[in-house]
This record gives structure tokens, sequence and C-alpha cells, in this order.
């Protein structure tokens, strides 16, 4: 008999977007949120009230909210990896509901929807011209993020030199605030989050090779980085990392 079992909580009704927001207004329970979601593993209680500098008990009581709005996902298994007797009770973990995707809009407004119908009329007309320019387009608003001299965002500090270290920071900031979860491990920039994840299953070239386009045009608005937006696929994360160039 496995030690590992998973909780599937109710959550929160016909995905109530602005239910969900509520659960997150709290300003604890949202930096939890945020300490289990940037986690590659399930974190149990003790780590998160030491991440965000709360006592255990307020801890599990918002992580248990965020589990019963569906937001986390829950599992328990021993820490020590043993079984039988004497191992001990298996403690209660929490990583980020896979697969949920929340969005809100007052009023209401359909992007997602307008996205697959593009999506769906460029996979009609499969030829290079037409892809070419997409990329194209996707690579010049991936400038465009950065703020890089030439695009409708530049600035003056955009034109100033900076070190390969600053502009490597630069990178991973816009990264994180386009969405895409960026970690760095000194060497390679991976991204945790694929923002256009909804249009993957059904339109995977198209949405990929645009994805490259775009944070190739990022890497290149940012500059001196040292880095190049590569295609490494990997399930549960975006298809595009950063590796030394």
């Amino acid at each position: 008999m496995s030690d590992s079992r998973t909780d599937a909580p109710a959550g929160i009704q016909d995905g109530d977007a602005i239910a969900i927001a509520a659960v997150l207004a709290e300003p604890v329970r949202r930096a939890l949120y945020e300490h289990v979601a940037g986690r590659d593993e399930p974190v149990d209680r003790d780590e998160a009230a030491a991440a965000t500098g709360i006592g255990r008990p307020l801890a599990a009581f918002h992580l248990d909210r965020l589990a019963a709005a569906g937001l986390l996902e829950v599992e328990y298994r021993r820490r020590s990896g043993r079984t039988g007797p004497g191992a001990g009770r298996p403690a209660k973990f929490y990583r980020r509901t896979r697969g949920l995707n929340v969005e809100l809009s007052l009023p209401a407004r359909r992007y997602r929807m307008a996205a697959e119908i593009f999506a769906a009329g460029l996979d009609r007309r499969p030829d290079s011209h037409v892809r070419n320019e997409v990329r194209e387009a996707a690579r010049d608003r991936g400038a465009a993020l950065t703020g890089a001299p030439g695009s409708d965002e530049a600035s003056p500090r955009a034109t100033k030199p900076r070190s390969r270290r600053a502009a490597r920071k630069a990178l991973v900031a816009v990264l994180a605030r386009e969405g895409f979860e960026p970690t760095d491990d000194g060497r390679e920039i991976r991204l945790r989050n694929c923002p256009f994840d909804d249009l993957v299953a059904d339109h995977r070239d198209l949405t990929c090779s645009m994805n490259l386009a775009l944070l190739d045009g990022v890497v290149t608005g940012v500059g001196e980085a040292g880095l190049r937006a590569v295609a490494r696929p990997v399930d549960g994360s975006c298809c595009v990392c950063f590796e030394p160039a």
C-alpha cells in the first residue's frame, strides 16, 4: 500500500474568477500561494511558514483555504521516504494545481477565443510566407517588451550599455513580468510557465514557433546577456529556454 495520496478539493464552482481573486486578496494567503507556485517540488507547512515568516498554524489554515478553493493540490507522504512501522505519520504537502487557468475581466472579454480563431485560420494556410510574417511580428513584439531602441516602448535607459550581469537580470525581470516564471541557475534560464499553453494542444507548431520568435526578440532587445533562446520542449513548462550563446 502506498504512503502517498492526494486530496481532490471541490474547489470554487464553475471557474468563478471573482471568487478565486477574493481568495488571493488576503496578503498572507497570496504570499503563501506565490511561494508554493514558485517551487518545482511540493511544499510542506513548515517550509511555507518559514518562507513567509508566519507561524505554522496560520500557514496551515491559509494553505488549506487555498486547497479548498482549488488553487493548490494536496498530497501526503513521509518526509523520510520510509514505510512501515516507525516511519512516522505522512506529512501534508502542497503544490500549485496543474491545468488551472483563471482569467478575470470586467466586463467580459474573450481574447482567448480570438486567439484560437486566428490560430485556426493561420493553420488552414500553412505556407511559409504567412508563418514568417507571424514570427517577424512576434520578434518585433519581443523587442518592444524590453524597451529596446527603435521599439514603441524605447526609453533613454534602454540605449545605455550595461554589463552582462545587469542584462541577464533585466531579461529575467521581463520574463517574470510577462508570466513565464523564469528560473536562473547561473548558466541557463528556464521557463516554468507557458503563457500560451491553451493554444499549444491544437496549434503546437504555430504557437511554439511564435513563442520562440517572441523570446528571441526579448533576448535580442535586452542585449549583451550572453544568452540565446532555443527550443527545448519540456512537459509542463515552456518549450523555450535560454542557454549560453
